[in-house]
């Protein structure tokens, strides 16, 4: 685990000026896709949402070298490239975590990173040296951390609390032996957590093929201090119904770091249920703030205006855009997932 922290790092909240957003462009991988057709729709999707990101802040790509010319000819001028080796294309989880100390100085945390829980179809040698790199090209601290995580599993308040779920964290294909008590020790020592809300467990999809086992970004997350916003399956023919009412009821008993009790906000899922592969995960909770903006996940459905709206008005002054994310979701995430928010340091 990490050693005692002698600087007080402190994962801010999303909401917090970034300086920009990582990205990786997808590499021609089978998870990604079973053939050279579904590689080029994973990359027209992934460069849509870097290109939607550019209208609020920076963009940097990290993309394979042998799929430098492939990135250049589609991404804009603007996406500062960073050529490293790829196995996959999850940045959230790949990649650095991102925080501060108490004078601003930029860290980052590399979690042990094994493929979701050495998943059959994971391979993961190139994307575990990943989050290295990075903070070499961001010049901040690096921060190691011998706890398998990945930045998908954790949301925070900004203020002291993580959200967490049991089947992540306490996986025994990532950290087998590890109790509650020693994880929040670690979450403590990296992220500055002092206040962590287990959840029992993720949406249905995700423990499936390609799925995370129970990743919190699709199903909750902080947009603002004192509120939660909750995947509200409201349709009892979905098993992700009775996982909605089970959060719910968890995060109405909880509380913050100073110990007041969470607003929660119901964010409706959308009205599609079924894929060719069964129950959907598809998660509007899934969506990533950026300077004055919210990039959101649509699905060509009868809920997205509905869900476009909640996230406005969770997220005033910020402009609310979509892009359709069933391509992503059909590879195992949202937009949430392929990127990761380098918060803006004020001091080196």
């Amino acid at each position: 685990m990490s050693e005692p922290v002698q600087h007080g790092w402190r994962m801010p909240a999303e909401t917090a000026p970034h300086e920009c957003t990582w990205m990786a462009f997808p590499p021609a991988s089978p998870a990604l896709g079973g053939n050279a057709d579904d590689i080029d729709v994973a990359r027209r999707t992934w460069t849509r949402v870097a290109h939607t990101i550019l209208e609020f802040e920076p963009v940097i790509m990290v993309v394979d070298p042998a799929d430098v010319a492939a990135a250049r000819s589609r991404l804009s001028r603007e996406v500062t490239i960073v050529e490293q080796p790829l196995d996959d294309a999850w940045m959230r989880d790949i990649g650095l975590t991102f925080v501060l100390d108490a004078d601003g100085r930029l860290g980052g945390v590399d979690w042990t990173f094994n493929g979701w829980g050495r998943q059959e179809w994971a391979s993961w040698d190139l994307d575990s040296k990943v989050a290295a790199a990075m903070a070499d090209v961001a010049g901040c601290a690096y921060l190691p951390s011998s706890m398998v995580n990945e930045g998908g599993g954790i949301h925070v308040d900004g203020l002291g609390t993580v959200l967490i779920t049991e089947t992540v964290q306490l996986d025994p294909g990532r950290n087998p032996g590890m109790s509650k008590a020693d994880v929040e020790r670690e979450l403590t020592a990296t992220i500055g957590a002092q206040n962590a809300i287990w959840l029992r467990r993720g949406l249905t999809r995700d423990y499936e093929v390609y799925g995370t086992r129970g990743h919190v970004d699709i199903v909750a997350t902080f947009p603002s201090p004192g509120t939660v916003l909750l995947h509200d399956q409201r349709n009892p023919e979905h098993p992700d119904h009775a996982v909605t009412a089970e959060v719910l009821d968890t995060l109405s008993r909880s509380t913050d770091a100073l110990g007041r009790p969470y607003q929660v906000v119901r964010l409706p899922a959308p009205a599609a249920l079924r894929d060719r592969r069964g129950f959907v995960d598809y998660s509007y909770v899934n969506h990533l703030v950026v300077n004055g903006g919210v990039v959101a996940c649509t699905f060509d459905d009868p809920a997205d205006a509905e869900a476009l709206d909640v996230l406005a008005e969770v997220y005033p002054g910020r402009r609310v855009v979509g892009v359709d994310s069933r391509e992503i979701f059909a590879r195992g995430g949202g937009i949430h997932c392929i990127t990761q928010q380098q918060p803006a340091a004020s001091s080196r």
